[in-house]
């Protein structure tokens, strides 16, 4: 699908609508050096332009680098870590038989951390390397992806004084500006230090839309062959990725809504090229599809959503409360330099961030009142969009302001604002406490207590994860209500004995015994099954009373004995 000059407009020649926006032409200058780049022009391939479109590039991920890397092995691992760690630490074929009973959809990422894992260790560091560098790349591919839509979005506009060139930059900006906001946002860092697979999912589908935005004016085969290879990586890491091709949808039929070329002619609408990668990208996926579908009791713990479920979505997305107003602010002021400044060409930034923010966490939402599956976790690969969106914004206000006296200066407020904003939610959500568990503290606490023939019951059984974190002093204690283990049964954390009776039998010569289990609510649980009320009545029965309690996060060790 090539587009020509006038087709990236409402249907004015480009040279008109440059006229409109900068002022008359300046004086014709030399002519500049040739580019085979259709999306920038000739004028930048200047030696200090191709130096800062890598720049633009650059100084994201560096900056990524930096905030995500900080203090990465300082957070304890929590549950959903503590899951990666066991996992991958089986054997190749006991990862494989795991999979066909559980954690299928997390199956690529577990056995891609088998194999870095026996190069760099288990440590929380080595664990969440893979995410960071992960992260670092999304960096470099959201400023790609913005100064890409950006160059496609509007006409070249004289620079002072003659020349060609852009006053200012609005390309390189927005991307720099949308590569910096990504780096710097709390949850990039939060999902940098997380060992899952959610920054390795954001990263193929910035690499998506990036691609995407190359192939729509492109439209050779090359792009469109890439872009469905990384649309079906996202989806490999994580099936919910799978939502980005509706927001790529809905951008491609954004960027053909209003043109009409001089003559009549319609310019294309959503390119079947697309539609073709789409289809093959979701058809090599639907063996996962089928296995995600067999493992569903996975999400049994999702509830239909409510207010509070945008309400977190918000505040998950900008960082933090105090974040939503002004980062939406910024996200509405790309939308209107998009529509106003710029005449909604095709494929600008707001095009390709609005429906990528919005679209994959709809879907999922609405089909939550039917079938709970949203988790604000699962659309995390949306966060490069808002990030895209509000660099926009930036630059448009920049723009707005470029020509008047100290224009700089209400930027530089905007900016300095939002780093005064974002420097206490950066610092906290690096914090072990901004995860649910801290399951170095409760290994420390059972380590610093435990006594020869100590007994360990969870409560419900699947609190075994709470264990495996840490694992060394919990193996020391006796697991009097396991059948099999984990490994031996190709589970998570193995399976229960069922009969009452059997567990009394084992109840011999006990005399402590730790009760390990997690809520949210930071209460101990009622027990539902007859396994765990036998546990309780078994304590009770021998006259065992709780001599200690402990928290770590959500964690909660009671030590009972007589």
């Amino acid at each position: 699908m090539a587009v020509s000059e006038t087709d990236l407009g409402s249907g004015e020649p480009a040279a008109a609508v440059a006229a409109e926006l900068c002022g008359p032409a300046p004086q014709p200058a030399p002519d500049p050096p040739h580019s085979d780049d259709p999306a920038e022009p000739a004028a930048e391939v200047r030696p200090w332009r191709r130096r800062s479109r890598w720049l633009v590039i650059a100084v994201p991920m560096a900056v990524s680098a930096v905030t995500g890397g900080y203090q990465i092995g300082s957070p304890s691992l929590w549950r959903d870590e503590a899951y990666t760690k066991d996992a991958i630490g089986r054997s190749a074929g006991q990862l494989v038989a795991l999979l066909g009973h559980q954690d299928a959809v997390h199956g690529a990422y577990y056995l891609l951390m088998h194999v870095i894992a026996g190069v760099i260790g288990t440590s929380a560091t080595a664990l969440r390397l893979p995410s960071l560098g992960a992260m670092v790349i999304a960096a470099g591919f959201t400023a790609a992806t913005a100064r890409r839509a950006a160059s496609l979005a509007r006409p070249p506009c004289p620079a002072p004084g003659g020349g060609a060139g852009r006053w200012p930059d609005v390309p390189a900006l927005t991307g720099l500006l949308s590569g910096l906001l990504f780096a710097t946002a709390p949850y990039m860092t939060y999902y940098a230090q997380m060992a899952r697979s959610y920054a390795l999912e954001t990263m193929f589908a910035t690499i998506a839309t990036y691609l995407l935005v190359r192939a729509g004016p492109d439209g050779r085969w090359r792009w469109w062959l890439g872009y469905g290879a990384a649309v079906a990586l996202t989806g490999l890491l994580n099936i919910f990725g799978l939502l980005i091709l509706a927001a790529h949808g809905v951008t491609l039929l954004l960027a053909a809504l209003p043109r009409t070329a001089p003559g009549g002619r319609r310019t294309p609408g959503i390119p079947w090229r697309w539609l073709a990668v789409a289809v093959a990208a979701v058809a090599v996926l639907s063996p996962l599809l089928v296995a995600a579908g067999h493992q569903q009791q996975q999400i049994a713990w999702l509830t239909r959503p409510a207010v509070s479920t945008i309400e977190r979505l918000a505040s998950t997305m900008a960082g933090s409360k105090d974040l939503v107003i002004p980062l939406a602010l910024l996200a509405l002021a790309g939308l209107a330099a998009a529509w106003l400044a710029d005449g909604w060409r095709p494929l600008n930034p707001a095009a390709v961030a609005l429906p990528w923010l919005v679209m994959p966490a709809f879907l999922l939402v609405v089909a939550s009142f039917a079938k709970p599956v949203y988790y604000v976790r699962y659309v995390e690969f949306c966060l490069p969009a808002l990030a895209i969106a509000a660099g926009a914004g930036l630059t448009g206000l920049i723009r707005l302001a470029a020509r008047k006296p100290l224009g700089w200066l209400p930027a530089v407020l905007i900016i300095a604002v939002l780093a005064a904003l974002l420097a206490g939610p950066q610092q906290a959500i690096r914090q072990t406490a901004a995860r649910p568990d801290d399951l170095r503290k409760a290994s420390a606490i059972v380590a610093a207590r435990e006594q020869p023939g100590d007994v360990v019951f969870y409560i419900p059984s699947f609190m075994r994860v709470l264990g495996t974190g840490y694992p060394a002093p919990f193996l020391r204690l006796r697991d009097i209500g396991r059948r099999r283990s984990a490994i031996a049964s190709a589970t998570l954390t193995g399976t229960e004995i069922t009969s009452p009776a059997e567990l009394e039998r084992r109840f011999t010569d006990v005399r402590r015994v730790w009760v390990v289990t997690g809520a949210s609510d930071y209460a101990f649980p009622a027990p539902h099954t007859r396994i765990d009320k036998e546990k309780l009545a078994l304590l009770a029965a021998a006259g065992l009373h709780i001599i200690g309690r402990w928290q770590a996060g959500e964690v909660m060790l009671t030590l009972y004995g007589p």
